[in-house]
């Protein structure tokens, strides 16, 4: 396999797989969602705020596992 041995600028900077890519949008909208809520001038209740920190932590987890995502570049294997 060809991007076994890859650092982590290298990962970020490959090509992301089309699955990886939805999966970053999600993430970057639950963070912001999440960041929307914790940033709100109104006083809520301490779960709405509470929930919207997991919100920010999860997002935040699932665009940076996304983004290291690479494709494969596996060379097809020939049956002899």
């Amino acid at each position: 396999m060809k991007n076994k041995n890859m650092n982590v600028v290298e990962r970020t900077l490959a090509p992301t797989p089309k699955w990886f890519k939805v999966l970053r949008t999600v993430g970057i909208a639950l963070a912001s969602v999440g960041g929307v809520i914790i940033a709100s001038p109104v006083a809520l209740p301490v779960g709405l705020v509470s929930v919207a920190g997991y919100l920010v932590l999860g997002g935040s987890i699932i665009s940076v596992v996304s983004q290291t995502a690479v494709k494969s570049e596996e060379e097809p294997k020939v049956n002899s």
